[in-house]
């Protein structure tokens, strides 16, 4: 009975020496201290003024900017736009932009302008349709696959595009490169000379090809069911790519 005592009092001790040591912090009672983050999202437009902080100057945009063209005509990469999130997908919003530092442009009456407004869709860069950005382009993912496969794209909104968000941004994109293999190609040479594997060499497909030519076309059944096959694309070339 005396030593489950002494293993009480052991542990109320320490227990005790816990509780002072943490009153005695003096992180105890003390808020944290708040650390300001900048907000990457505007909730409503502000108007850029001559006083703003300009841009560095580089040669970089510079060159892409025409001199005393239109300012609502500049490229995305002229101009700096106050673009606010809460507006409508897909209807038209105003929002209030300004010339990049050392781009001159003028307004529809020719005269001189830095500030405007710049009327366009709401929508974020990701959102715009396939013809209105470029990607990046892998040739290391099969195109000819069930169910179709995809790869990471990093993609870029066009020079005279205007978006919401980054102008760059990735995107799941199906495998679509090509080897120059031509579908009326393979699907003449199935059905013509498929028996002796002419087909599978043409696409690419040795072994398949040496097959076919060592057992006449599978005595004509493998012929067959080649021509489905390259009929329907679900037999493509070798490296993954697809038909032209």
């Amino acid at each position: 009975m005396s030593s489950y005592l002494m293993l009480f009092l052991l542990l109320l001790d320490i227990n005790s020496q816990c509780v002072i040591a943490y009153l005695s912090s003096p992180h105890v009672g003390q808020e944290p201290p708040y650390t300001a983050q900048q907000s990457p999202v505007m909730s409503s437009p502000v108007a850029l003024t001559a006083s703003s902080t300009a841009p560095v100057v580089t040669d970089s945009y510079l060159s892409r900017c025409p001199s005393g063209s239109q300012c609502s005509r500049l490229p995305a990469d002229c101009i700096i736009c106050a673009f606010h999130h809460n507006c409508s997908y897909g209807r038209p919003a105003n929002f209030t932009c300004r010339a990049r530092a050392g781009v001159h442009c003028v307004n529809e009456q020719g005269q001189p302008q830095q500030n405007f407004t710049l009327t366009l869709d709401c929508r974020f860069c990701w959102q715009l349709d396939a013809s209105q950005y470029r990607c990046s382009n892998s040739t290391s993912c099969m195109t000819v696959s069930c169910p179709r496969r995809r790869y990471n794209a990093s993609c870029e909104a066009l020079e005279h595009v205007h978006c919401l968000g980054k102008r760059v941004f990735q995107k799941r994109l199906f495998c679509n490169w090509t080897g120059g293999y031509k579908w009326s190609t393979a699907l003449a040479l199935s059905i013509s000379l498929g028996g002796f594997g002419a087909d599978r060499f043409y696409l690419g497909q040795w072994r398949e090809g040496l097959g076919k030519l060592f057992s006449f076309g599978g005595l004509g059944i493998w012929t067959l069911i080649d021509v489905l096959l390259i009929g329907v694309g679900y037999v493509g070339p070798a490296d993954g790519s697809l038909y032209i």
